[in-house]
């Protein structure tokens, strides 16, 4: 699988790294419903042995049961694998209730000791601030970051959901090695400013939900969204909701007939897609089963051609005109 420079750093990630948001299960706010804990054992192994050579998690995935299940998972093979989490969110004794955001000095050091006993590793490779917020809060927590570098018990510090100006606050006070922001053919805010500054500045973009959270995949449809649990955030989303939903399986159907005639599934399509800008160092691509990595690794070797990019933006285009005509157009669909 090819490997990409991570920023400055000296770290080469796959283009296809393994997502571990919903391995975290369903018993909590952001849940995706019940999850297997062989089968997700099974899953990250799985990802090893084709080539994948990274996971992305948060100590807020299934409010630590996500790390748990990879510190398992890799036991006897680290070496194999680079590893980054996230701090700055906590949560209470209900798993009812929302996470919150924390990134006071004291609370971003205890997740991050407790992050490292639950992997069961010496050195968390890429930690990262899940959230800049409290925004008053946010050079505070990431000067203890700084500090855990210093202290060799983390390699390389990040940002998720970053923007530039939370760029240009922390990176006095220790460089930036990676950003990870939601970047897909569906959510391309991240074109217009951050991956330029990015590049500019050699910061790394490792970009999640490549796949729309399941929009973009062959199983996705009309059956399978009304037979999410109810313990499934994505209920929540108006991706997920009329009038968007029947918008968005019409340009799933279309888009599958492009997959199609390249014989692949239309979720290695879309990860194609993301890799194909060049500021991009990886892909985060969430996966549940073993056969759900089988499907999306094969995208990291697959150059997609000037004509099919062109097809691609021109089924955006009518997506969002779509959008538009019924009400439901927000900007981050087309930017």
């Amino acid at each position: 699988m090819e490997k990409r420079k991570l920023g400055f750093t000296d770290s080469y990630l796959s283009t296809v790294g393994l997502g571990a948001w919903a391995i975290g299960g369903g018993e909590w706010y952001w849940g995706w419903g019940a999850q297997d804990e062989r089968e997700s054992i099974e899953t990250i192994h799985r990802a090893l042995d084709l080539g994948v050579n990274w996971i992305d998690t948060a100590a807020a995935y299934g409010l630590g049961k996500s790390e748990e299940l990879i510190g398992r998972a890799i036991a006897g093979r680290r070496d194999e694998v680079f590893i980054a989490t996230k701090c700055g969110l906590v949560w209470g004794d209900d798993p009812t209730e929302d996470v919150e955001p924390r990134l006071k000095a004291a609370s971003v050091r205890r997740e991050a000791e407790d992050s490292l006993h639950r992997l069961n590793v010496d050195v968390i490779d890429l930690y990262q601030v899940h959230w800049p917020n409290p925004d008053e809060d946010l050079e505070e927590g990431w000067g203890v970051i700084a500090d855990l570098v210093k202290e060799g018990k983390v390699r390389y510090a990040g940002g998720c959901n970053f923007d530039v100006s939370h760029l240009r606050r922390v990176m006095p006070i220790h460089p930036v090695a990676a950003t990870q922001p939601e970047y897909s053919m569906m959510k391309r805010g991240a074109e217009d400013e951050l991956l330029p500054f990015c590049e500019a500045n050699q910061i790394g973009v490792v970009g999640y939900s490549p796949l729309r959270s399941g929009i973009l995949t062959d199983t996705f449809g009309r059956a399978r969204l009304e037979a999410m649990e109810p313990g499934d955030w994505r209920r929540r989303d108006p991706d997920f909701q009329s009038p968007r939903d029947d918008i968005n399986l019409a340009f799933l159907t279309e888009l599958r007939a492009l997959a199609a005639q390249a014989g692949r599934p239309v979720s290695q399509l879309a990860i194609a897609w993301v890799l194909a800008n060049p500021t991009v160092t990886s892909a985060i691509v969430g996966a549940r089963r073993p056969s759900q990595i089988e499907a999306s690794a094969p995208a990291a070797d697959w150059r997609l051609d000037a004509a099919t990019m062109e097809a691609i933006e021109g089924l955006l285009k009518k997506r969002d005109e779509a959008l538009e005509a019924a009400g439901a157009f927000a900007s981050e669909s087309l930017r």
